[in-house]
């Protein structure tokens, strides 16, 4: 495991959990024009937290790591969609910001 590995899964998993934290306390425009039911937040915050577990775990477990990295990338996607669908085009880069770390730690991984 190398140090850029480290510190890559490190940030990606900070930013995911600050991605799941946002949407735990409803900041900002989480959802807001996503057309993401109120209902939602707490689920994909959830989702976000393992997420976040999970990479900070695969530094150990590599397995663990690969399966959250390729969850998380799958939720920043269908973030992107939705925020797509509702015509938010100006959101499409923050998502893609989140879900940039992700990536590299995955290629990193392996």
């Amino acid at each position: 495991m190398s140090l850029a590995h480290v510190v890559a899964t490190i940030v990606a998993a900070l930013m995911a959990g600050f991605a799941a934290v946002s949407s735990y306390i409803r900041a900002g425009r989480v959802g807001s024009r996503k057309d993401v039911p109120v209902t939602w937040l707490p689920w994909l915050g959830a989702a976000g937290s393992a997420g976040a577990a999970g990479l900070l775990a695969g530094m150990f477990v590599p397995l663990v790591g690969y399966a959250a990295g390729v969850g998380l990338v799958l939720y920043f996607i269908v973030a992107v969609i939705a925020v797509m669908r509702a015509r938010g085009f100006d959101d499409v880069p923050s998502e893609v910001l989140f879900m940039a770390p992700v990536v590299g730690a995955l290629m990193l991984a392996s």
